[in-house]
């Protein structure tokens, strides 16, 4: 089946676009390369002898949305990763984050509610939650009122599949809320390629390692937690890429229960910053340079999934452990520094 993935040269995306030509389908990726490399093509065709075709596109310009699907009649279903995505920048450009986020995706909606068949599968996140009441935070956890621009545009972006699949039952989607993604693909030819200073803690552990970063910072060690560290749910981005794979074919087969869900991915087991640091330091030998500051604005304290529905509904659960994510991390940081 031929499957759109927007974003596809992404950090998830290009992990995605693996799974799903490794699983059969024909991937055609669109990206208008604004945060990701054409390079990542050949990454994607090395790993799995196949290249997928390739759109370079921005998808706020409506016309060349429209054009795109009138040359791909025969279109399975969409992922749609592409987004702008770092939270601080978010709070200086809102409006570029509600025009991209929000309008690339209401042009998409728009050309498939116009057809008969339409599946579509969107990049959500944690935190649409905020620091949950209870932990784990399962998919009836209260939505919270979002700390930035980019958290809101995940927020509304879920409203707008939800509303126009209210109204559309042709239109059969998934939401997928995201916890932390790390890691690389495990042969080291495609990973997170972060552009300038990482947002993200372990491109930041990894830049540190490597010498390209004088030390890590860790934002406070006095949470109510065990070590003070603030706790996430990291998972590996392989994992996370098959999900994907499995809500896609959940649609295709048709047995999705209604025509809009919506589920966690994470691997439901919360670890906090020093623990990560620490698996890194075991898994590779090096000690890492790194120091206490100030707590950062915004941080809950922690968040970690309930997986339940996901494993129970989808048949999906993650399967790599934190020590293997940070060695994929740190052989595909090595790779790209030469090291």
């Amino acid at each position: 089946m031929e499957i759109l993935v927007t974003g596809g040269l992404g950090f998830i995306g290009s992990h995605t676009s693996v799974e799903l030509q490794l699983a059969g389908h024909k991937v055609v990726i669109i990206d208008d390369c604004s945060n990701a490399s054409e390079s990542v093509l050949d990454g994607i065709t090395a790993v799995t002898g196949i290249q997928p075709e390739f759109v370079k596109m921005d998808l706020r310009d409506k016309g060349a949305v429209r054009a795109f699907f009138e040359k791909h009649p025969d279109l399975g279903g969409v992922i749609h990763f592409a987004a702008f995505k770092a939270v601080g920048e978010s709070v200086e450009k809102p409006l570029d984050y509600y025009e991209n986020n929000l309008g690339s995706l209401v042009y998409l909606l728009q050309e498939l509610t116009a057809r008969q068949k339409a599946r579509f599968i969107f990049s959500s996140s944690c935190t649409v939650y905020g620091q949950a009441d209870t932990l784990p935070i399962t998919e009836d956890a209260p939505v919270k009122p979002a700390e930035s621009p980019y958290g809101n545009t995940k927020q509304v972006g879920e409203e707008i599949i939800r509303d126009t699949c209210r109204v559309n039952p042709a239109l059969q989607a998934i939401s997928l809320r995201y916890f932390n993604p790390i890691g690389a693909h495990p042969s080291a030819t495609i990973g997170e390629l972060p552009l300038g200073v990482p947002q993200n803690l372990v491109p930041f552990i990894t830049q540190t390692a490597a010498g390209l970063r004088k030390e890590l910072s860790v934002f406070g060690d006095d949470y109510p937690t065990a070590d003070g560290t603030c706790i996430r749910d990291y998972i590996h981005v392989v994992d996370l890429a098959r999900a994907h794979v499995v809500a896609m074919e959940r649609l295709l087969a048709g047995k999705n229960s209604a025509n809009y869900e919506v589920f966690n991915v994470g691997t439901g087991t919360g670890s906090s910053v020093m623990e990560v640091i620490q698996s890194f330091e075991r898994v590779t030998g090096k000690a890492l340079n790194y120091k206490v500051v100030a707590r950062r604005p915004g941080d809950v304290v922690a968040a970690y999934a309930d997986t339940s529905k996901a494993r129970e509904v989808l048949g999906w659960q993650a399967q790599s452990t934190l020590d293997e994510a940070m060695r994929s991390a740190w052989a595909w940081e090595q790779k790209i520094r030469g090291l």
